[in-house]
């Protein structure tokens, strides 16, 4: 999959590429943040995670606090019921195939249950696509470029990505069902991608300027692309927007050192304040946000030390939590949906990558979710919509890398209303 840096999954930590020559002019990888990789001379983060939350510090002074204390007992052990019996039900697993080539990933999910991404043709070629259940996989082409991918899809069916040729620079394009593909166009550079959409077709991503430098951008119907700006404006700045949610809330990634091969962190840009830092885990300073839900809630990758990395979801009032690995070092989390569940990939003891589900605080290895004997290796989870089900990519019975698509069977969707149910009154509890 030459327009995808697949070689680079393999890695399970943070891999950096050196930003001080991220000149327009040199945007010739192929890549996108979110697929793990590189874009053109700045850094993305590569990282691969477990660990139960808590809930401490109550106030027992009054009968609002003995109260509080009887809802927090109630999640207790509603929250261990549901985990133990989440370990025995399963998803149904389905290949969603490939446009005539050998491999296939899927990256966004809407709660139609339809879901984008890239595959291979059988021309060799990789382009976007757009699976719709019953209709299965369509080809959204390429506006005449060779190669294209898709990374996002709303409510309506409108998917983003980027086009271009096989090797160089990519613009952003917006799907259309009934109208196609329109290209975005750029900051006044050479590359752009679009990575993320929501329900009112805003569109975020990256782009060049004329100068070459990197920006986040928002693109609104009848307004255009605008730039986002960067946490620190000097000669080094950069700036990735990942994800965006129906109140126009845009996250990504930023540089936040002053020179030299300065570290990123994550970001929140919100209409009519801009962006803000949202710190990291610890360790080496480095963080970057994937995704953000209409509650304001959004997960990403942080470093917890100089080599590990592990997945973080953040909650507006509580900040950044760790949610730790399967048995290894490392985890990334790349997407949640409106109950805050997330889905992502983790090292297992072993070493190997799989997929996972975090929900009611526990990590869960998705392999240990689908049917035995299925013949798959669920090994990264992009995305999850509202009703439960899960697209990403792994190695399937024939052992090619495909699109995967899992679907809760009832037991487990009834498992995961009540996770998201205890996960909101642990949030209250919490702020109150």
């Amino acid at each position: 999959m030459a327009g995808f840096a697949r070689g680079s999954r393999a890695n399970a930590v943070f891999s950096f590429v050196s930003v001080a020559a991220a000149t327009d002019a040199s945007k010739n990888n192929r890549g996108c943040p979110g697929e793990i990789g590189h874009v053109a001379g700045f850094p993305l983060l590569v990282g691969t995670g477990r660990r139960g939350d808590h809930i401490g510090g109550l106030a027992m002074t009054s009968a609002r606090g003995v109260a509080r204390a009887g809802v927090v007992a109630a999640v207790v052990v509603l929250g261990l019921h549901c985990s133990a019996a989440l370990a025995e039900v399963q998803y149904t697993v389905t290949g969603l195939g490939t446009l005539g080539g050998t491999w296939s990933a899927a990256y966004g999910i809407n709660n139609a249950g339809q879901a984008a991404g890239g595959a291979g043709t059988a021309t060799g070629d990789d382009h976007a696509f757009l699976y719709t259940p019953g209709l299965g996989m369509a080809d959204l082409g390429t506006l005449g470029e060779a190669e294209s991918e898709a990374w996002g899809i709303n409510s309506l069916g409108q998917v983003v990505g980027g086009v271009g040729p096989a090797s160089g620079s990519r613009h952003a394009f917006l799907y259309t069902p009934g109208s196609g593909m329109t290209d975005l166009g750029t900051l006044g550079g050479r590359h752009s991608v679009g990575r993320g959409i929501n329900n009112l077709s805003h569109v975020a991503g990256f782009a060049s300027k004329a100068n070459g430098d990197i920006r986040a951008f928002l693109y609104t119907p009848g307004l255009g692309m605008i730039d986002l700006g960067t946490l620190r404006e000097n000669a080094w700045a950069y700036s990735v927007a990942c994800g965006i949610n129906n109140l126009g809330e845009v996250v990504g990634y930023a540089s936040a050192g002053s020179t030299g091969n300065k570290p990123s962190h994550a970001f929140l840009y919100t209409p009519g304040s801009g962006m803000t830092d949202l710190g990291t885990l610890g360790g080496r300073a480095e963080s970057q946000a994937w995704a953000i839900n209409n509650a304001g809630q959004l997960v990403g990758v942080s470093w917890t030390d100089s080599v590990d990395s592990h997945a973080f979801l953040y909650t507006p009032g509580l900040g950044m939590t760790d949610l730790g690995t399967i048995g290894g070092s490392g985890s990334l989390a790349y997407g949640i949906n409106n109950a805050g569940q997330v889905v992502g990939y983790a090292d297992t003891a072993s070493g190997e990558r799989h997929a996972f589900l975090y929900t009611d605080g526990v990590m869960w290895d998705l392999n240990d979710l689908i049917p035995a004997g299925s013949g798959w290796v669920l090994t990264e989870a992009h995305a999850i919509n509202d009703n439960g089900c899960i697209v990403g990519y792994g190695t399937s019975p024939h052992g090619y890398e495909h699109a995967f698509l899992l679907v809760p069977e009832p037991a487990t969707l009834s498992l995961l209303a009540l996770g998201g149910a205890l996960a909101l009154l642990r949030r209250r509890s919490a702020s109150s």
